[in-house]
C-alpha cells in the first residue's frame, strides 16, 4: 500500500469512447438559423452535447413527407453512432420524429425522445380534469393523428392544436423553407399571437406544450402572455438527463 492510499478500490467503469457527454442529439440537414434556445445550439444546453447530422433529411421531407422506407434506417444508423459514441440519451432535431419513436426505441440501448409531444400524456395528468392541453406545432396540417398516437396520445380530441401557418406564416416559411435567415422579433410575435388564438379557441387549456424544437427561444414570451405553463424539448430532455447523466 502507497502512503496515503485508503486501503480501499475504486474501479470506474469503461466500455465508452467518449465520457461526460449525456445527450446526443440526431440533427436534420439545414442551415437556417439556430438561436440561443433552439435544440440545434450548443449553447441551450447546461450540459455537453454531441451533435449527428442526418444527410439530405430536410425540414420538408421530415414534416411533410417523412416514410419509414426513405428514411428509418439513415436515422436508425445516426442514433446508433450515437450511441456507440457513449451518449447516455438520445433526442431528435425535429418533433415529427415521433413517428420512428417505436422504431428507433427497438434498435438501441440507450433511453430516446424523439419529441417534446411524447409529455403530453404526463402534462395532462398533472392538470385539474376541466383543464386541457394546447399544442403549438410548427404546421397543424402535417401533424396527424398518427403522430399523436406515436406519441402515446390516446385522446387526440382532447387537445387544441394551433399551427404557426395559422397567424402568419413566417416561421413556418424560414423553416421549413430552410432559408438563411431569421427575424427572432417577427417570430416571436408571431408565438405570442399563436399562443393567443389557442386560448381564444379554447378558454379551459391549462398547459402549452410546444411541438417543434425551435419553438423554445419563445417559450418564455408566451408564459408571459397566457400565464400558463409552458413545455417543450428542452424541458423534457433535461429532466430525463438528471436520471441518467453520470
Amino acid at each position: 500500500m502507497h502512503p496515503g492510499d485508503s486501503g480501499q478500490c475504486e474501479l470506474a467503469p469503461g466500455g465508452k469512447n467518449v465520457y461526460g457527454i449525456p445527450l446526443g442529439i440526431l440533427m436534420l440537414q439545414t442551415r437556417f438559423p439556430r438561436i440561443p434556445g433552439d435544440v440545434g445550439n450548443a449553447s441551450t444546453w447546461p450540459f455537453p452535447v454531441m451533435y449527428k447530422v442526418v444527410t439530405d433529411a430536410s425540414p420538408d421531407a421530415v414534416v411533410r413527407k417523412l416514410s419509414d422506407a426513405e428514411w428509418l434506417e439513415p436515422f436508425v444508423e445516426a442514433a446508433q453512432e450515437l450511441e456507440q459514441a457513449g451518449v447516455d440519451l438520445i433526442t431528435t432535431g425535429c418533433g415529427f420524429l415521433v413517428l420512428f419513436q417505436e422504431q428507433l426505441q427497438r434498435r438501441l440501448r440507450v433511453p430516446l425522445l424523439t419529441s417534446s409531444l411524447l409529455q403530453v400524456p404526463w402534462v395532462a395528468s398533472l392538470l385539474p380534469p376541466e383543464r386541457r392541453i394546447g399544442i403549438l406545432t410548427v404546421e397543424a396540417r402535417s401533424l396527424t393523428e398518427r403522430h399523436l398516437r406515436a406519441a402515446g396520445i390516446t385522446a387526440p380530441g382532447k387537445l387544441t392544436i394551433v399551427g404557426m401557418e395559422e397567424v402568419g406564416g413566417y416561421f413556418t416559411n424560414q423553416l421549413l423553407d430552410d432559408r438563411p435567415e431569421l427575424d427572432v422579433a417577427r417570430c416571436r410575435d408571431e408565438h405570442v399571437k399563436a399562443a393567443q388564438l389557442l386560448l381564444q379557441r379554447d378558454p379551459n387549456i391549462g398547459a402549452i406544450v410546444l411541438e417543434c424544437t425551435n419553438m423554445p427561444p419563445y417559450a418564455d414570451a408566451i408564459r408571459a402572455t397566457t400565464g400558463l405553463p409552458v413545455y417543450d424539448l428542452t424541458t423534457l430532455v433535461r429532466w430525463a438527463v438528471m436520471g441518467v447523466k453520470t
